[in-house]
């Protein structure tokens, strides 16, 4: 039941973020490419490298460990371009990048997690289907996000009229497959230790860190990449998580740092916004 309303969330997303993109967005964030290409690096190797050195440092279980490794090659949030657009960065970049993202999540997010997963103390018997990754990936995220940017070039008006059904119907998908995980792993989470709060919260600092030093020197870029960096994707990397690792702590470990980083991303999105508030009024006022 998980893994058919996560699949089913994660396809209405994609779904979703194509149908709210213009060829005129793609083409604005395409012209920013020093940002882009900076933001690849950010999102495909700083965060993992940073991840796979926090998981070593703290010897976290195993299960756990590769959770978090899972959502660190997972990037490409949609709730990037939301947080961006709260904190006044960079809205275009944020969906171009997030697209980008998106798109090359389904090879090098396989490739990523086999490789990294070497430098972690792993069970021998522990068995990945990363071909079958990439096939899930191809038709549960490329597929709809290509039909979806189709649909909202060829039937603009038609796209309109789903957005907004949709956008209820993977809120209340998404809404669900937490519920259920977080229902199904009570235990796991009831003993999740301090460390590994201390754990979540210096990855979700150093990725915060990552973006924003990615950014250059101009503010805007500074904050975009900053929340799109620190904001993984959570339906990517249950997709992953449910096929191989179903009823274990990585899926727990999923949701928790998701939930966490969520509310952290949106409370330093809306402090951004007010310093950028309190910037212009202190420009006007000189």
């Amino acid at each position: 039941m998980i893994q058919l309303l996560n699949l089913s969330a994660l396809v209405a997303i994609m779904l979703l973020t194509g149908l709210r993109v213009t060829v005129g967005d793609l083409m604005s964030s395409a012209q920013q490419r020093r940002p882009l290409l900076l933001g690849l690096l950010a999102n495909y190797f700083l965060v993992p490298v940073v991840t796979v050195g926090l998981l070593c440092a703290f010897h976290a279980n195993p299960m756990v460990s590769m959770g978090f490794l899972i959502l660190a090659v997972c990037p490409g949030a949609p709730v990037g371009a939301p947080l961006t657009d709260i904190a006044r960065g960079s809205v275009s970049l944020a969906v171009g990048l997030m697209i980008i993202l998106a798109a090359f999540s389904v090879v090098l997010s396989p490739v990523l997690l086999m490789f990294l997963s070497s430098h972690l103390s792993l069970p021998p018997n522990l068995h990945i289907d990363y071909l079958g990754i990439i096939k899930t990936l191809l038709v549960a995220q490329l597929l709809p996000l290509a039909l979806g940017l189709s649909m909202r070039h060829w039937l603009p008006k038609f796209s309109q009229l789903l957005i907004r059904p949709l956008a209820a119907l993977s809120l209340l998908l998404l809404g669900a497959v937490l519920v259920l995980v977080l229902t199904a792993q009570t235990e796991v989470l009831m003993v999740f230790r301090l460390r590994g709060w201390m754990g979540m919260i210096l990855l979700l600092s150093a990725s915060l860190t990552i973006g924003w030093l990615c950014g250059g020197r101009d503010r805007t870029t500074q904050k975009t990449l900053a929340l799109v960096t620190a904001s993984r994707n959570a339906g990517v990397g249950l997709v992953i998580a449910l096929t191989n690792f179903g009823g274990t702590p990585a899926v727990a470990s999923i949701v928790l740092y998701t939930l966490f980083s969520m509310i952290a991303s949106l409370v330093i999105a809306v402090t951004l916004r007010r310093g950028s508030s309190a910037r212009r009024n202190t420009i006007s006022a000189g």
